[in-house]
Formats: C-alpha cells, sequence, structure tokens
C-alpha cells in the first residue's frame, strides 16, 4: 500500500486538471482508498500519469550496430546512470538496454514502444527488451517490405494476405505493425526507388506504395488491433516531400493511421538549399481528419545517431555527410541504415528541422492526437526530452533560442508567430495520457481506479526542463523506484503482445516459402513466450 497525499494532480484522462488530490495504489494499480504501508507527502509537487513513449529505438540488432559505431559518445552520462547500488551502463545517444531503463524512469516514464522490429530478428529484440528493467515494453513488427505479403496484396489476395499478417504478428510477438517506405526498401534492394505513391515497386507488374499503405491499414482495421497502422512514410527527410506525406494522408482517410515522426515529413523546397517548413500545410489537414494520430520526430542541436529501416534514406544521408555508414537487410523483409549525424545550429537545413518539429507540436490542435517523440536515436535522445518541454512551456525561451538561428532559416519557418504556451495538463496528455490511448493500452495514462500504478511525482519549478528532468519520486507498479534522483529498485517490467485470430492452416502456405527462400527454418522463427517479461496478451 503505497498513498500519496496532497500532490497537485494532472490526470487528463480523467478531467483532473491541476487538483489537490490523494492517490491510494495497492497491488500494483490504483485503488480507492487503503489503510497501512507508506505515504508520500506531496505537497506542492505536481503529480502525473507515468510516461507513454509511442516511438523509440530501444533494441534490436541496429541497437547494437549503432552503439558500435559511436563509442565516443559513450561518455554522455545523466546522474541516474551514476548509482552506486545498481549495473553501470553507457550513455550518449544509444545507451545499453538496462541503462535505457534508468534514464527513462530517471524521467518519469514508464512505458515505451520500441517501433520497429525485423521478424527475422525479433528474438533479439526481446532479449534486449527483457534485459531493460522498470519500463513496460510494447513492440511494433516491420510489414512494408515483407516480400510475401507484397507478392500476395499483387495478386490481389488480400484474405490470405491478412492470415500471413496476422500469423506473423504473433510469431514475432508484436503489439503493432509498423510499415516503413512502403515498397521503397524493397525496390532499392534491385538498385531501383519507389519514392511516389504511384510508383510501380520494381520486381512487380501492378503493386504501388500506396497500394501497399491502404491495403496494410485495411488488414489492420479489419484485424482490429489496439494500435493503427504506424506508418513511416515514404520520401523521409527529403525537401518537397510535403506533397508525398499529404498524398499519403490523402490515401488513408478511411482508416486509422499513426504517422511516426512527421517532422521529417514536412519540407517544402525543391532541392537542400530551398529547403524551407511546410509544417502549416500539414497541421491543417491533420487537424481537419480526426483518423490520424502522429508523434513529432522533433529535433535538437547535438549529437545522434540516425537509424532506420529506411536503408534508401540511409544511404543518401551517408552520401550528403561522408561520414560513416552501415547497413543491413533483413533477408525478404526489411532494411536497416545506421549513420552518426550531428545536428548543427548555423546549419540551414538543421535549423529547419529544429523548428519544423516544434511548429507541427504548436499548430496541430488537438495534443491528444500528437505525442512527444524525437524518433530517438535520430532527432536526439529521449532523455533530453525535458528541453523540448521547456520549448513548448516558455514562448519567450522559445523566442530567444530562436532568435540563435541563421536569418535564412528562420525566414522559412513560422515559428516567430506561434505564442501557444503548452499547460500542464496539456502536457500530460503530451507525454503520457495521449500516446496511452494511441496505443490502445487503456490501463496506461492516467490515475484513475483500476490503472497501472505508474506515478511520476516532481518539484513544482518554472523552469520545465529543470522539473521534468528530475521527479522527485517515480512509482512504477506501485514500487518507488526513483527517489531523490537514484534508482532505489528494479522491478521487472512487462510485455505487451496482441495475438489475432488466425487459421492454423496459413503455416501449410507458409511452410515451403520459408524452406525455399528463407536462411531460418520455419519451426525456428516464432518467438517463444518464455522471452517475454510477464507478458500481457490482449487477444483479438
Amino acid at each position: 500500500m503505497l498513498r500519496i497525499q496532497g500532490g497537485t494532480v494532472y490526470d487528463p484522462a480523467n478531467g483532473v486538471n491541476g487538483v489537490v488530490k490523494n492517490i491510494v495504489l495497492d497491488g500494483g494499480k490504483v485503488v480507492t482508498s487503503g489503510e497501512g504501508g507508506r505515504t508520500i507527502d506531496a505537497t506542492g509537487m505536481i503529480v502525473f500519469p507515468g510516461g507513454v513513449d509511442v516511438h523509440t529505438h530501444v533494441a534490436g540488432a541496429g541497437l547494437n550496430f549503432a552503439r558500435s559505431m559511436i563509442p565516443e559518445e559513450h561518455r554522455q552520462s545523466s546522474p541516474i546512470l551514476r548509482s552506486r547500488t545498481k549495473r553501470a551502463g553507457i550513455g550518449g545517444p544509444t545507451p545499453t538496454s538496462f541503462a535505457t531503463g534508468y534514464l527513462y524512469a530517471g524521467m518519469g516514464w514508464t512505458t515505451v514502444n520500441e517501433a520497429a522490429v525485423p521478424m527475422l530478428t525479433a528474438k533479439r529484440t526481446h532479449d534486449e527488451l527483457h534485459d531493460t528493467p522498470i519500463v513496460d515494453k510494447a513492440c511494433c513488427v516491420l510489414m512494408g517490405n515483407n516480400e510475401l505479403i507484397l507478392d500476395l496484396l499483387e495478386r490481389g489476395e488480400h484474405e490470405r494476405a491478412k492470415q500471413v499478417v496476422a500469423w506473423y504478428l504473433w510469431a514475432a510477438k508484436g503489439y503493432g505493425i509498423k510499415v516503413v517506405n512502403a515498397g521503397g526498401v524493397a525496390a532499392w534492394k534491385w538498385g531501383k526507388d519507389a519514392k511516389k505513391l504511384t510508383d510501380v515497386v520494381e520486381g512487380y507488374h501492378s503493386l504501388t506504395p500506396g497500394a501497399i499503405i491502404a491495403s496494410l491499414a485495411r488488414i489492420i482495421d479489419e484485424l482490429n488491433l489496439p494500435h493503427p497502422m504506424h506508418l513511416h512514410c515514404n520520401n523521409l527527410g527529403a525537401p518537397g516531400n510535403v506533397g508525398t506525406t499529404l498524398e499519403t494522408m490523402k490515401t488513408l482517410e478511411s482508416h486509422r493511421a499513426h504517422l511516426a515522426h512527421l517532422q521529417y515529413h514536412a519540407y517544402g523546397g525543391d532541392d537542400w538549399e530551398s529547403i524551407r517548413s511546410d509544417a502549416p500545410a500539414i497541421a491543417n489537414y491533420f487537424n481537419a481528419h480526426k483518423n490520424l494520430t502522429t508523434d513529432a520526430g522533433a529535433v535538437l542541436f547535438g549529437n545522434a545517431i540516425t537509424l532506420s529501416a529506411d536503408g534508401p534514406w540511409q544511404y543518401l544521408l551517408y552520401q550528403l555527410t561522408g561520414k560513416k555508414w552501415g547497413n543491413i537487410d533483413v533477408e525478404n523483409e526489411t532494411g536497416c541504415g545506421v549513420v552518426p549525424y550531428v545536428y548543427r545550429e548555423k546549419n540551414i537545413v538543421n535549423a529547419v528541422q529544429w523548428a519544423t518539429g516544434l511548429e507541427l507540436l504548436l499548430l496541430i490542435d488537438d495534443p491528444w492526437r500528437v505525442a512527444l517523440t524525437t524518433d530517438h536515436p535520430n532527432g536526439t535522445s529521449f532523455w533530453r526530452y525535458p528541453e523540448i518541454l521547456q520549448l513548448l512551456m516558455d514562448a519567450s525561451f522559445r523566442k530567444e533560442e530562436f532568435a540563435k538561428l541563421p536569418e535564412k532559416a528562420r525566414s522559412r519557418t513560422c515559428l516567430a508567430d506561434l505564442t501557444r504556451e503548452y499547460t500542464l495538463y496539456e502536457i500530460a496528455i503530451l507525454t503520457s495520457a495521449g500516446p496511452a490511448r494511441t496505443l490502445g493500452l487503456s490501463q496506461k495514462g492516467h490515475l484513475g481506479v483500476g490503472a497501472d500504478a505508474d506515478v511520476a511525482i516532481y518539484n513544482a519549478h518554472k523552469n520545465a526542463a529543470t522539473m521534468f528532468s528530475h521527479p522527485r519520486y517515480v512509482i512504477k507498479g506501485g514500487e518507488i523506484v526513483v527517489e531523490d534522483g537514484d534508482i532505489r529498485t528494479t522491478p521487472e517490467s512487462r510485455g505487451f503482445i496482441t495475438k489475432p485470430s488466425f487459421d492454423p492452416a496459413i503455416e501449410d502456405y507458409l511452410r515451403p516459402l520459408f524452406q525455399s527462400q528463407y536462411t531460418v527454418a520455419f519451426e525456428n522463427y516464432p518467438v517463444e513466450m518464455a522471452r517475454i517479461p510477464r507478458p500481457i496478451v490482449r487477444e483479438v
């Protein structure tokens, strides 16, 4: 039993906006009342539901590749990693698995969604997620370039494709489905491009990226998955890609979709010399179409490492920067590229990217439909979220930072005209209640009776970066895991899995394809349940 007494509570899912009240936790859940146990005097403190990250990259082969490429960055750290009683780990843009758990908890975040898992390497990803303490986990499985699925879509075999998608999701023990540069990665393996939604994917007669996106969105809706299609649009990062993004959103008008790292898809201009923000056009369309949710993919200046299943973009970035590059092609499924990167304040492209992410967060009018992310580690590391919160909550500070940008970059954005300041209530939506709703995790992101007992308690401070960087207490599943800036305990976390219904006979179709096209035997492909810590299976 644990009571939080006298705190100022922000619980948007239950309409609680800065109300002084008590919260009682017992058995890992929020309850109405109880006797005994410890009481935390939270008088004068701010009480939030535990943070939920809808889009991050924290486990898997690509992360290990990235860690090996930037050993010089591993010394970057946080006081939370200097605990004398817990495992020591590296920090920097790509913290080790257990350090990732410490760092998220050290900010008040208690649930994360690993947004891109190749099915062939899902076992390794789950092992690393298992080694990430404290935070509960979900993951999205990559399918937008799976050639077995694309073959079925080309032939118009919708029902069989749906069965295969359902089988793959359960075999990989995923929670949702991710589509990255639909058809573009498969085409790139043939040395071709598929950037436009109407381009025919190399190796096919009529299949286009637009058809892949529409078909998979339909399948996900028909399977009634809790999280909509998690979509990384085509033509990421390129000047003028706003047209592709708007066309993609129009393609999705009859389906649910979550648009990942929208900042990287909101550029105007004809080339790198003329790149500009087109965030207003994206936000205007987004605001009018309630079938969509998104996350920002915001950028902060400094060292990062870009990591994406969008292999073609990563190779282009390597060509632009001339720095190190790593590439992984995952058999019939997807790709992966890794390129270290530095976002520079005086670089016009980087300055436009910085402003675009903030513009989207300020122009999208419904905080329930947009989440705070940096596409970790692509835009910057997740442990820098508090810096973005300060930019959102303090217009004067934002104006000062904007003034540091090159004039040419400032003239290509509308950020100077935006005076909106997020309230604490809206921040609680942005970082917790909204992402939990987007993921379909009804027990997360709120403090109502029956919710998971995940709570962050902050000392009130006028500087949002200071306040959100150093919670006084973080409670996970009813246990105090962070107190006064130190990790107190590291409870085993839980893994969320979706089990869609499918005909077991689909395995008779898949088995010979695996035998002829995969290096892994069919029987060795599915992830065993034993790899998932305290699994929570949602059957749909």
